[in-house]
């Protein structure tokens, strides 16, 4: 299908069946949602409720809820909506992480990203073979698909946390690399599934070239952008042109078969540290100074990110199978494994030497969400799996799963913040009873 037939795809998908009077509550609803994302971030940054909840909520009462809205009619309108999604959240974390910081947390990232991965996909994977009887490489497929965390809950997550930057980068990059190792290995156990033959040799190949090659093709991208950026700026209503340059760097990257969100990432940071790159590499080859990204730039990122996350939740929470109380319970208790396992991976992972303050390490143990690489994976192994009732079972299950992760980490991350308010609290009181001791 060609780029033209997609965009009728997508008209025909959202206007057929619709009266005027019907698309004109839908735009007003739109409008709504755009409202209720900055009440509901205003929300988080005073209660410390995720503002995800909130969307995902109002995506099960417009979707399997009320029946008000067809997911299935909105799947390709969807999975663009996903990755469009993806791109801007980690081009703008991105932009926001500097060289010395990530130095400083890409070895306890590689490790938590390791150890999670590692811990919840074999555990997935047992459960799901010895308790379920499901053929262990589907179940093993299924441990990968959820072996990472979602960087689209993750990211927004700890900018509204106020965590410090060496934690959010930490958690940034687990996510990042861990949806590299769940694509990878998952789409590699499909392809085993279906062939009825695992390649070990050719899954590690394949996850060292997408993330190396996509890393250097994302800062090769950052360096050419910023030197043409000044020039771009001379055209009228240019200001969009950046986030479009992104674009191209994913769909270039997912084109090739490496990793388009690894390519955005990276794009951001070269962006984020092209003053450092100039004084360090470039000068000795290029004269003019590259230009940074300016104040109203940076602002306009954060606004789509905003935007997209919106749509994007509700459309999550519109995708969620309820109809199957199976999967459902299921997925509960394998959100509830995956949530118990982050406490002693965190300790393994994260140690003393990288000076972590307690309370963020709580936070750490608590934000283990899963979601638009699972979900993909998930639908995409409809196509692999030989019995359809199992494969329906793995994606329902996993939906599931993603809604569980969600609302646990939405119900912990307040608790973790009250208490935390609490022991500050008693400290100064403590520090304070001293104080008039002495005096």
């Amino acid at each position: 299908m060609d780029s033209t037939s997609h965009i009728e795809a997508i008209g025909q998908t959202i206007t057929t069946g619709l009266s005027s009077s019907k698309i004109g509550l839908i735009i007003a609803i739109i409008g709504l949602l755009i409202f209720a994302a900055h009440l509901f971030s205003s929300i988080f940054s005073k209660r410390r409720i995720p503002d995800v909840l909130f969307l995902i909520i109002i995506g099960l009462l417009l979707g399997p809820i009320t029946h008000w809205v067809d997911p299935d009619r909105l799947s390709l309108l969807g999975s663009i909506l996903s990755a469009v999604t993806l791109v801007l959240i980690l081009f703008e974390s991105g932009i926001q992480l500097s060289f010395n910081n990530l130095k400083d947390s890409f070895k306890p990232s590689l490790r938590l990203t390791a150890a999670n991965f590692v811990f919840s996909a074999v555990a997935v994977w047992l459960v799901v073979w010895l308790v379920l009887k499901v053929d262990p490489v589907v179940s093993l497929m299924m441990g990968c698909i959820l072996g990472g965390t979602a960087s689209a809950v993750v990211i927004p997550t700890v900018r509204q946390l106020k965590m410090s930057q060496k934690s959010a980068t930490i958690l940034i990059l687990e996510a990042a690399i861990g949806n590299v190792f769940s694509i990878v290995l998952a789409l590699a156990l499909m392809q085993a599934i279906k062939s009825r033959h695992v390649e070990f040799g050719m899954i590690f190949g394949t996850i060292f070239s997408s993330f190396i090659l996509a890393t250097l093709i994302g800062l090769l991208g950052s360096i050419f952008w910023a030197l043409i950026l000044d020039k771009v700026r001379e055209i009228k209503y240019s200001v969009l042109t950046t986030p479009a340059f992104v674009f191209i760097i994913y769909g270039v990257n997912e084109w090739m078969g490496y990793s388009g969100a690894i390519a955005a990432l990276a794009f951001g940071i070269g962006m984020a540290n092209m003053d450092g790159l100039y004084d360090s590499v470039l000068k000795k080859v290029v004269k003019k100074r590259p230009a940074n990204l300016n104040d109203t730039e940076r602002s306009l990122f954060s606004e789509l990110v905003l935007l997209l996350k919106t749509f994007f939740f509700v459309y999550v929470g519109m995708s969620i199978q309820l109809y199957a109380w199976q999967p459902i319970v299921i997925g509960l208790g394998i959100t509830a494994l995956l949530f118990l396992l982050r406490v002693p991976v965190v300790k393994l992972a994260i140690t003393k030497d990288d000076l972590i303050p307690r309370h963020e390490k709580m936070y750490m143990s608590a934000i283990d969400p899963k979601g638009l690489t699972a979900a993909v994976l998930a639908t995409q192994s409809l196509a692999y799996i030989p019995e359809v009732e199992t494969g329906l079972f793995i994606r329902n299950t996993v939906f599931s799963v993603i809604l569980f992760s969600i609302v646990i980490n939405s119900i912990l991350i307040p608790l973790i913040s009250r208490w935390s308010q609490s022991k500050r609290r008693l400290a100064n009181l403590h520090e304070s009873s001293h104080t008039e001791v002495a005096d």
